[in-house]
């Protein structure tokens, strides 16, 4: 009870003689400085508010535009063109304003007008030239004219030192395309799926809901994207993520890795201590907006909207639908370690606690003696079993007391964090196995151990290794590995260790100690949560899992081929499937539409006619000439289909929303309810480095992460995440489930390293392949 006594500010006891009341200093003393600090945040986004508001102008223009109003009215010569006499002469009479001072008043409202006009102006020309998307169908080093001169212009109208959300206002509305093209490219797209029969047969269907119902779903839709900011970012959000009833665990969440070849310190809580500082100075600079804005070619703004819940947030279970809620700025994150949830506050007397200090009060709840409560043991497994026992659970035992504070307490945390008893990461006699056991460890767990609704888990094992796992309803994979790349590099590179590998700094050691959270667990409770767990065990028990280093050349070696790195994988990955089943799959791989405001993702569907054509000549033995011929068609082929997906012309997003209107309508299209039935039997996605700065990949190499993956969206598909780390190495993350007798994710991991190795010598066979040498024992360091 003592640290719960020093959270409070008044204590009183009564007396014979009344009540004894007696003041806290030190706590008032927290109040008045938390306030400051809340005040100061505020002021802050205001300042930002500002800033971002009249961008790409600043707020110093508007004086310029005054002065240069006022200095022309001295000329004696009017800019207004009498503007500003109509402006006096409505102005309201006031005896002590002079005609001079309403004349300067006056001006000064016209020049107000004026510079929010040239705002308003500038970022439509900029919202004009955004919609221009040519350049990105372009060779970089063969740009046009056209487009030179676009890019220039860009630049002009997009001001100086944005900040990461200046260019919301000026970003375009995602386009909706044509029902004609969609429907023609959704046929092109399925016709290697299909024999003859099917395909006549899926062509009546497109035709007949292009000639019925196909235009009035499409008038609906044109009509909410006058109307809304992006016509498929919120149903995409409500129907894909929060409407799913299924446990998001592996079907859902995703993970990501910590360095693969170097542990930066083998003491966990000073692990600890390092990146959760970081997370914390990242969270800073989203505050106060000081994070860049991601450019394309240096001059194309992305939309940056999905950063704004990356903290503070949590998915909050209904029984028809889960919320995603977000609080401002908690100063606290929540701990757990071996069943029991510690409340660590971050910040004292307005202060973030330094990683020395963090470290300190993680290495005492990792001493901390105390049982978990009863029923408190395994409470997490609610949020990795199904949604809707979850909601029930959630309204009956943990809507008030006790209970309701320990799970709001949890809920409102910046984020959650999970200290694990296990060692992970690439060690022992099996490296290969290892990371398979690191990477289910970070997508499950032990099913009880994470809180799979918070934005973020973070989790720290035993050996100092780390790593994450994310809920995907608040946004993808890109953003938070924005965070993940910052925290890795700013533990490592920025805040360091010391000697015996804690982390630097001083302790005060007077902090208070981390508060256990309480609870109140009834009996119908713990059955519950039982289930919950039996539920998630057995989704985690299914899963196989599979994560490795292809370390034999890397994307230098085929942009030598003049070939695009991701084009060049999905052909293996189309390959390695052919291989494995005799056949071919709807794939799906993720691209993103951030060029549009508020822009997610669309799906590239990487099986295409030339794709296929190109595996089938190479599986039959045609000559090298022929395939190589080919495989290059397949591959510009893919970049076209790429570059459609992330210009707003893509197929699957179009078609999920005619959907959505369809059954908001009540209307039945056999076309749409087919196009939406098939399942995705490879499921791909690329985990790109986007800070690159942030690391020497010259003088440090092995501070590599191996990325990040995902569970499989089919039973009886593949998941499939690879990362493109520098020059010579791309690293793969393959899940599947056990329980189908026709998928193997380590086979299928062969078959892409043999697939890989045979498309480059058929690229480059003049060339000696010579793989390149694992990392040396001091690369393996502290890992072993």
């Amino acid at each position: 009870m003592a640290e719960a006594h020093q959270a409070v500010a008044f204590q009183f006891t009564v007396t014979p003689e009344g009540i004894d009341l007696r003041l806290s200093h030190q706590a008032l003393s927290e109040i008045y400085l938390s306030g400051v600090r809340s005040w100061k945040k505020r002021l802050t986004r205001l300042k930002n508010s500002v800033i971002t508001g009249v961008y790409p102008a600043s707020p110093s223009s508007w004086l310029f535009v005054v002065i240069a109003i006022l200095a022309t009215m001295y000329t004696r010569s009017d800019p207004s063109m009498g503007l500003i006499a109509k402006i006096q002469e409505h102005l309201p009479v006031s005896e002590s304003m002079s005609t001079q001072c309403q004349a300067v008043v006056s001006a000064v409202l016209f020049s107000t007008m004026l510079w929010l006009l040239l705002i308003f102006t500038m970022r439509l020309c900029l919202k004009q030239l955004l919609s221009y998307h040519r350049w990105m169908f372009e060779q970089h080093a063969k740009m046009s004219t056209t487009t030179k001169i676009w890019v220039a212009l860009v630049r002009i109208f997009s001001g100086r030192k944005p900040l990461l959300y200046s260019y919301q206002g000026s970003l375009p509305n995602l386009p909706v395309p044509t029902i004609k093209d969609t429907v023609k490219r959704y046929l092109e797209s399925v016709r290697p799926l299909m024999d003859d029969t099917g395909y006549e047969r899926m062509t009546k269907l497109a035709a007949e809901f292009e000639s019925s119902v196909g235009n009035r779903l499409q008038w609906y839709l044109k009509l909410k994207s006058l109307w809304a900011a992006n016509y498929v970012s919120d149903w995409w959000e409500e129907y894909v993520y929060l409407r799913g009833r299924g446990p998001i665990m592996v079907n859902s969440n995703y993970y990501g890795m910590d360095f693969l070849y170097v542990t930066p310190t083998p003491i966990q809580s000073a692990r600890a201590g390092n990146s959760i500082h970081a997370f914390f100075l990242y969270r800073r600079k989203l505050n106060r907006e000081e994070i860049k804005p991601w450019l394309l070619r240096s001059a194309v703004p992305c939309c940056s909207y999905q950063f704004e819940r990356m903290f503070d947030t949590c998915r909050i279970p209904g029984t028809l639908t889960d919320t995603v809620q977000h609080w401002q700025d908690s100063d606290y994150i929540v701990v757990y370690h071996r069943g029991r949830y510690f409340r660590l506050k971050v910040y004292q007397a307005a202060r973030l606690l330094s990683p020395r200090e963090i470290e300190f009060q993680i290495q005492r709840i990792l001493d901390d003696p105390s049982p978990p409560s009863k029923g408190e043991a395994n409470l997490g497994a609610l949020t990795a079993g199904d949604r809707i026992p979850w909601a029930k659970a959630r309204t009956k035992y943990f809507s008030s007391g006790v209970n309701k504070r320990s799970l709001d307490c949890i809920e409102k945390a910046a984020f959650f964090v999970s200290l694990d008893d296990d060692e992970q990461g690439m060690m022992g006699d099996d490296p290969a196995a290892s990371l398979d056991r690191y990477a289910k460890s970070l997508l499950h767990g032990k099913c009880y151990d994470r809180w799979f609704d918070k934005s973020f888990t973070v989790i720290y094992y035993k050996n100092g290794k780390n790593g994450i796992n994310a809920e995907h309803s608040w946004a993808d994979a890109p953003v938070l590995a924005h965070l993940w790349e910052y925290t890795l590099a700013t533990d490592s590179f920025q805040l360091g260790y010391n000697a015996e590998g804690h982390c630097k700094g001083n302790v005060d050691s007077s902090l208070p100690r981390p508060q256990k959270l309480n609870w109140e667990i009834p009996p119908e409770c713990e059955v519950q949560i039982s289930q919950s767990l039996a539920v998630a065990q057995a989704i985690a028990d299914d899963i196989d899992f599979h994560v490795f280093s292809f370390r034999d050349f890397g994307k230098g070696k085929v942009k030598k081929c003049r070939v695009s790195p991701d084009a060049f994988i999905q052909m293996a990955l189309q390959m390695a499937y052919f291989r494995s089943r005799k056949t071919f799959c709807l794939t799906y791989e993720a691209s993103m539409t951030r060029l549009f405001r508020e822009g997610r993702t669309e799906t590239v569907r990487s099986c295409s006619n030339e794709s296929s054509a190109f595996v089938r000549a190479l599986e039959g033995g045609e000559a090298a000439d022929v395939c190589r011929r080919l495989f290059h068609s397949a591959s510009e082929k893919h970049q076209l289909l790429y570059r459609c997906a992330m210009t707003g012309a893509g197929i699957d997003r179009h078609l999920f929303c005619l959907y959505v209107v369809s059954k908001y309508l009540g209307l039945e299209s056999p076309f749409l309810k087919e196009v939406l039935s098939e399942p995705w039997r490879l499921s791909t996605s690329q985990t790109p480095i986007q800070q690159v700065e942030l690391f020497d990949m010259v003088n440090y190499p092995e501070y590599i992460s191996c990325g990040g993956g995902f569970g499989p969206v089919a039973d009886d598909g593949y998941g499939v995440s690879y990362s493109i780390v520098g020059e010579n190495m791309i690293n793969f993350h393959i899940s599947c489930k056990h329980s189908c007798p026709e998928t193997d994710a380590h086979k299928f991991g062969a078959e892409i390293r043999k697939a890989m190795n045979d498309l480059i010598q058929l690229l480059s066979p003049n060339q000696h392949e010579s793989s390149k040498p694992e990392p040396s024992s001091t690369e393996a360091k502290k890992d072993q």
